[in-house]
Parts: structure tokens; sequence; C-alpha cells
């Protein structure tokens, strides 16, 4: 089985020779290079199309956060380990975003190193546990933030488009919710222009995404 090629780059000489060290330990992996920016890596990558790159994020010339974005997009095969000291959930998110598939912190044990690489070379994403709970926590949020139509309808709007989708009858939803047929069909009549859908089904389908029914399937 021929050994997974890696690249390193990191501007700090000590630290990649201290990475190179710990890589060239482990079974299976072979260091076939260094760069010490951005720009001098993504020259590396061109060159030696390497299968891994472990690299930093704040490099001179070009920062991590870039070199990852051009690099999976020129390469989408070459699979990028971002090693930073940075736990910032932005920096988090701008690597991920970028096509990087394992955010490792740099006072990480040596033993993580190899189950982040054991995780990213099996098609995998990897995060560092300390870094994991912040991005869970402040997805949490965001969501929490974020409003979607659904939650600006009323109760009784949430009542009337959960029994259409139900596939009741309009005569069915008012004697269902003790309402006169007319009251029922300005309630319809509200929701397709609150949600922008002009049809029963587009409202079926909408009740569906949102989760107020669940597909017979």
């Amino acid at each position: 089985m021929n050994p997974v090629r890696v690249l390193l780059a990191d501007d700090h000489t000590l630290v990649r020779a201290g990475l190179r060290k710990l890589l060239e330990s482990l079974p299976n992996i072979e260091v076939v290079g260094e760069a010490s920016d951005g720009l001098a890596l993504l020259e590396l990558a061109a060159r030696m199309q390497p299968q891994l790159i472990l690299m930093d994020i704040a490099m001179p010339g070009l920062n991590g956060l870039e070199a990852t974005g051009r690099i999976t997009k020129s390469w989408p095969d070459m699979r990028v380990l971002i090693l930073s000291m940075h736990q910032n959930a932005e920096y988090i998110r701008q690597a991920l975003r970028q096509g990087a598939v394992a955010y490792l912190l740099k006072d990480s044990a040596p033993m993580e190193l190899e189950l982040a690489l054991k995780a990213v070379l099996n098609g995998e994403t990897y995060l560092s546990p300390a870094v994991s709970k912040g991005v869970v926590s402040d997805y949490v949020q965001r969501l929490r933030n974020e409003e979607e139509p659904v939650d600006l309808l009323t109760p009784r709007q949430r009542e009337v488009l959960q029994l259409i989708a139900e596939g009741q009858s309009t005569k069915d939803i008012a004697r269902r919710l003790d309402l006169s047929v007319k009251t029922v069909e300005t309630h319809r009549t509200q929701l397709m222009k609150q949600l922008d859908i002009h049809e029963v089904t587009g409202l079926v389908r909408y009740a569906l995404r949102a989760g107020l029914v669940t597909s017979p399937d």
C-alpha cells in the first residue's frame, strides 16, 4: 500500500520540524514537502500533488483560509487539515466553508492528530473536541436567532396549514376547528400570501418541509 503523501505549511520552522517528526513516526505517512507561506504552498501542491495538507491559518503572503479555498477549488481530491491556535468560531466556520475537512488545535495531544488523520483519510470530518463544542453551540444559537416563515404564523394558521396538508377539505377543517367555511378560506388565503405560495399542493410541500406533517413514505 502506497504511503499517504502529506504537505506541511507553517511559517514557524520548529513547528514544521516537530510535525514532520511526529508524522513520520506514524505508519503509511510520507511528508513530501514543507512551505512557510500560502503562496509557496500553492506552488508545492501543484508540483507534488499530495493527498493531504496540514496547514496553519496565520501565514504571510496568503493566509491558510484563503489557501484552503484555492486548493480545494483547484484540486478537490486534496484534503486540508487546519492546525491552529485559534478557537474562534468564525475561523472555524471560514475554514469549513473554504473546504477544510478537519480543524485541530495546536495544543492537542499527538494521539489526537493521529485520530484526525484516520478520520480524514476515511472521508470524515474531524474537529477538536473543544472546537466542536463551540461550533455546535454557535450553530444552535444561530438557529434560534433565525426566523423561518412558519415561525411567523399564528397558532391557528399553523393548525389550518397542517390540516390542509393532511388532505382535509375546507368543510372538514371548519368542522374540526369549529370555524365557518369562510373563515377557513380566509386563513388559507392569508397563508398563501404570507408564504408566497399560490396553490394547495405548494402549501402541502411547505408543511412537509416545515415538519408540520410527515411524509406517508
